[in-house]
């Protein structure tokens, strides 16, 4: 058994990618990173590390608990990979998920003065403390 996998074949390996070369070309434009720093597509990999993926604006970090080359069906993912992301970015993640949902439709063009108004009304707060300073 390997001791060392390429990071670019383990990323692909373990379905976080689709394709080998779309993991590399993530690890080249800085979005993997190992203990904090930036990793090359030839960076090989031991058991124990934690890979961070960077998903903007979401960092997803993965224990690795073993090691592969070759791509796996889902099922098996879980005994190659943990996922070790703290809960504050899987909250932001959420967050992103449901103010993606909130957009509009592609194609739709402009909002309407009144779509316009409804949209600012859902997503700023609305205050209803006077913030004007009182006279005594």
């Amino acid at each position: 058994m390997k001791t060392e996998v390429r990071i670019d074949k383990w990323l692909w390996a373990v379905r976080l990618f689709k394709t080998r070369s779309l993991a590399a070309e993530a690890c080249k434009k800085g979005k993997i990173l190992i203990g904090g720093i930036e990793a090359k597509p030839s960076r090989n990999i031991k058991v124990g590390e934690v890979i961070g993926v960077k998903h903007n604006p979401v960092l997803f970090s993965f224990e690795v608990l073993a090691l592969a080359e070759n791509r796996m069906g889902a099922k098996l993912v879980p005994d190659y990979m943990k996922n070790v992301t703290t809960p504050d970015q899987l909250e932001l993640y959420e967050l992103g998920k449901i103010a993606a949902k909130n957009n509009r439709e592609r194609g739709t063009g402009r909002p309407t003065k009144k779509e316009r108004r409804e949209l600012d009304e859902l997503f700023e707060p609305t205050f209803y403390i006077d913030f004007e300073e009182e006279e005594d």
